[in-house]
């Protein structure tokens, strides 16, 4: 399943992995194990912060995508499906579903 996964790094661990040089490096290495569908950093609410599209397929896969955050970054994670436009369509009939049942 297409998951949207939020990392916000740890202020005071990314700070000294910037003054030590690794902060790149570091990132970049976890994104060539991970291999996400898309991959972009920003702020939010004053965070240094990722957000990567990755393809979780099973639950037993989340430690495998979370932990090398969790490790290097001492990082929070949040995981969100998400939804192509062609996931949403097949979706349908479900929201048609629901819209004569409780709308």
């Amino acid at each position: 399943m297409r998951m949207l996964l939020k990392i916000e790094l740890c202020t005071q661990t990314a700070n000294a992995l910037v003054k030590a040089g690794k902060l790149g490096s570091t990132i970049q290495s976890i994104l060539a194990d991970q291999k996400p569908e898309a991959a972009y950093f920003t702020e939010l609410e004053g965070k240094r912060t990722g957000i990567l599209v990755v393809d979780v397929r099973n639950a037993s896969d989340i430690p495998s995508i979370a932990e090398p955050w969790f490790l290097a970054f001492n990082a929070r994670i949040e995981f969100h499906p998400a939804m192509i436009p062609e996931d949403l369509a097949k979706a349908g009939p479900s929201i048609e579903k629901a819209v004569k049942k409780y709308g």
